[in-house]
């Protein structure tokens, strides 16, 4: 626990010399910080507890209230805050049998304890949300082409948190994680200003290479601009002319302008029709892996693929995150397979 607080209260009093001290006295600046300092190390080492009675003894109105408050017997807080002004070296309260009233250091000294009890407070808060048991509902979006990568991640999640229900919004475009009440977005960009706003966790990068069926195999070794004669599968919903931006390992950049034979979102139906053999398509190379690896599908210009972008997941902020968010975040994080993604550009 910070104590910046008491040393705040402390500042205080010293900075303003309005404070009556147990003789009655204004004390100087030079006398303050003998009174206080000079008792300092065995303030350290005392029970933080004669803050808080002295924070719920304000607060009650007197020692009484107080007592019932906190089930303590009202001789007990008395004498602890008769121990604490000792010690400090400073009346807090001016107490008679009829008469309870918080001095003016009394009254700077009480609203610096309540900070401290809720610095307490939200120290303790801290460690049982790391405790919790994840639970209630986590709202992630993901572009619909990614949802075959995670969806291996969210079933082990869910099995290991039985009481968090999620739900999937499969969207190729940008949510607004605020308005939409979304937790967590699973985005993949090459520039990240659109996102400086958010909170970001990379997940590594991906970039799309041109594949098709085995049926193609006569095409490679051909110069890129062949890919212009041949048909194309596309992974857009907007009509009209699909533009592919390549560029080789060489340094080298080539666009192509065409009207692919069939679009769709889905890269999974994409690569499925790529696999029989129906045209060109431009895929990431996360989710053409497995069918390069059996041979359904093979890479007709090796050297060519797309800028390198960054797959992340975007949160709106680290404090105060549910835990079955923080869980969610975690697992998607530390849980992607070796080789998911590619590790560099290039």
């Amino acid at each position: 626990m910070s104590f910046s607080s008491y040393f705040s209260a402390i500042r205080w009093v010293v900075e303003n010399e309005t404070i009556t001290a147990t003789t009655g006295q204004k004390a100087g600046k030079n006398g303050l910080y003998r009174s206080v300092y000079g008792t300092l190390g065995g303030w350290v080492r005392n029970d933080l507890n004669d803050y808080r009675y002295f924070a719920e003894v304000v607060a009650h109105g007197g020692f009484a209230a107080a007592g019932r408050a906190l089930q303590e017997p009202k001789s007990k807080l008395s004498r602890r805050i008769a121990n604490l002004e000792t010690r400090l070296g400073i009346r807090l309260i001016e107490r008679t049998s009829r008469r309870f009233r918080v001095t003016e250091v009394g009254q700077a000294f009480y609203l610096r304890c309540r900070a401290m009890l809720l610095e307490a407070e939200q120290a303790d808060a801290v460690i049982a949300e790391t405790q919790a048991e994840p639970h209630g509902v986590v709202r992630f979006s993901c572009p619909t082409g990614m949802v075959e990568v995670v969806s291996p991640l969210i079933t082990a999640f869910l099995h290991r948190y039985p009481k968090v229900r999620l739900q999937l919004l499969a969207l190729d475009r940008a949510v607004d994680l605020i308005e939409e009440r979304v937790d967590v977005a699973l985005r993949i960009r090459i520039a990240l200003t659109s996102d400086a706003e958010l909170i970001m966790r990379s997940l590594g990068e991906s970039r799309r290479i041109l594949v098709a069926g085995r049926q193609w195999a006569n095409h490679a070794g051909k110069p890129i601009s062949a890919l212009a004669g041949l048909p194309t599968l596309a992974t857009q919903d907007e009509p009209g002319e699909v533009v592919w931006e390549l560029e080789s390992t060489a340094g080298d950049t080539h666009t192509l302008r065409h009207a692919p034979r069939m679009t769709c979102s889905d890269f999974a139906a994409v690569r499925a029709a790529a696999i029989q053999g129906l045209g060109v398509a431009f895929l990431p190379d996360h989710s053409c892996r497995e069918a390069l690896a059996q041979g359904g599908l093979i890479r007709l210009w090796p050297d060519w693929h797309s800028q390198a972008g960054r797959v992340h997941l975007v949160f709106t902020t680290r404090r105060g995150l549910p835990p079955a968010v923080r869980a969610f975040i975690d697992c998607l994080a530390g849980g992607f397979p070796a080789g998911a993604l590619s590790d560099k550009a290039g």
